[in-house]
């Protein structure tokens, strides 16, 4: 495969955050979501551990539903030429808000506020969790029920509202139909299992830059570096009101820098060493999952993809956006996107829409900020740092579970590398950091 700085220089583009000229759709990602990036890479390294009996019981946590009688018009796969083939997965956050303290941010559930889609590079050097703002606004195509039943699309309406009309395959279509690029496989995670995840692996250590005091929904965490436990970081990423800029856009940086931490500390010897909590990580990972992926077994062979993937190379972007001046509070997609959509589609190298991404190595710490050396009840203090794997980038000799090349069609350009070299200068800025309450 030819080496990725023989490709021609990515033109420069302008920043994601322009105001301006509509296109439609939002971002906006609950963290709940982008666990599901923790849950591959440790099945994938632990799979070894397959004790027959937790084989089973993780299997039997799964809820496997194929919803691909349901889609239709689908775009076809883009063959890449190299030994293996990029890996789509689509990750709804589903907001039921039946468990304990998931009503924290005092909105309604039923429906989905987080589309992440995962792209693992055809190398195996790079992944980019692509988030989509559930404010987004498209033009929603028609989509099929389980029973066969036709749901009439819509122009210029949310991107979440496909969730609500028709669960996964009408979240699916919409991104098909939208994007282009053809989705292998699709996970759906809730909030309750978010917090047992966290709870699983004895909390993630974050970085408050000030207090955040939302009292409002019961949320009151002291400034400083402390470990929180499963309820208490669902506050943390769910809150607005009282932290950074309150917007969720700026909640959507926290909710991806928390959730480097929390792969750090998944991947760090202080898990991958001890049984108990690994067990209880997995249990908790799989419990709540409704996806198309048919066992453990397959699942790890997917999280093995990411094994010899570094943190740095790991990276949460959003989809260019604008707010809109048509409908206040609501999104829409620059030309931009189209750039984005295409270089994933094509797997190609995404140069400028990288820069202001959070990097699942930027892990929150205390920075240049000193933390309040007082406890909270939504927060205990910690001074204990997570260990976080090395960022070595040697590729995977494991094949893909999904690099199927069914209806495939050669790249117009030439195959190359996606991975994008050296991950400097592209992390968010301390202004994006402190945009979305982070410590800097």
């Amino acid at each position: 495969m030819p080496d990725a700085a023989q490709h021609p220089a990515q033109p420069e583009l302008p920043s994601p955050y322009q105001p301006g000229k509509r296109r439609g759709r939002t971002r906006r990602t609950h963290t709940v979501a982008k666990v599901l990036l923790a849950t591959l890479l440790t099945l994938g390294m632990v799979s070894g551990l397959s004790v027959a009996f937790l084989y089973r019981h993780l299997n039997g946590n799964l809820n496997v539903v194929d919803v691909s009688g349901q889609l239709t018009d689908r775009p076809e796969k883009v063959h890449i030429d190299a030994p293996k083939q990029p890996i789509n997965i689509l990750v709804m956050g589903s907001d039921s808000r039946d468990c304990s303290g998931c009503k924290i941010d005092g909105e309604s559930g039923g429906g989905s506020d987080t589309t992440i889609l995962f792209h693992l590079s055809a190398d195996r050097q790079s992944a980019y969790g692509v988030s989509i703002p559930r404010d987004s606004l498209v033009d929603r195509p028609d989509c099929k029920t389980k029973n066969g039943d036709t749901i009439g699309g819509a122009s210029d309406v949310m991107w979440n509202a496909a969730y609500s009309l028709g669960g996964p395959a009408c979240t699916i279509q919409q991104f098909e139909q939208t994007t282009g690029i053809q989705i292998d496989n699709y996970i759906v995670v809730d909030f309750g299992s978010f917090q047992q995840m966290v709870d699983a692996v004895d909390g993630v250590e974050v970085c408050v830059p000030e207090d955040i005091d939302s009292s409002e929904y019961g949320i009151t965490i002291p400034a400083g570096t402390r470990t929180l436990d499963g309820k208490e970081a669902l506050a943390y990423v769910r809150v607005r009101h009282g932290v950074g800029d309150g917007s969720d856009i700026g909640r959507i940086k926290r909710q991806q820098a928390f959730i480097g931490a929390l792969v750090a500390k998944v991947l760090s010897s202080g898990t991958l060493t001890r049984f108990d909590r690994l067990v209880r990580f997995l249990n908790a990972a799989t419990k709540s999952l409704t996806t198309d992926i048919p066992n453990i077994k397959d699942m790890a062979l997917v999280g093995l993809q990411f094994k010899h993937i570094g943190l740095k190379r790991i990276r949460f972007i959003t989809v260019p956006f604008v707010y809109s001046t048509a409908q206040p509070g609501r999104v829409e997609w620059t030309s931009d996107a189209d750039t984005l959509w295409s270089r994933i589609k094509y797997d190609k190298p995404l140069g400028k829409l990288r820069d202001g991404s959070i990097g699942a190595n930027q892990v929150p710490s205390s920075g240049t900020t000193s933390g309040s050396a007082t406890s909270s009840s939504s927060g205990t203090e910690s001074s204990s740092g997570t260990s976080s794997p090395s960022d070595s980038s040697s590729p995977s000799d494991t094949s893909s579970p999904s690099g199927s090349e069914s209806s495939t069609t050669e790249s117009p350009s030439d195959s190359s590398s996606p991975s994008d070299g050296s991950s400097d200068g592209v992390d968010a800025s301390s202004d994006d950091l402190a945009f979305a309450g982070l410590c800097t």
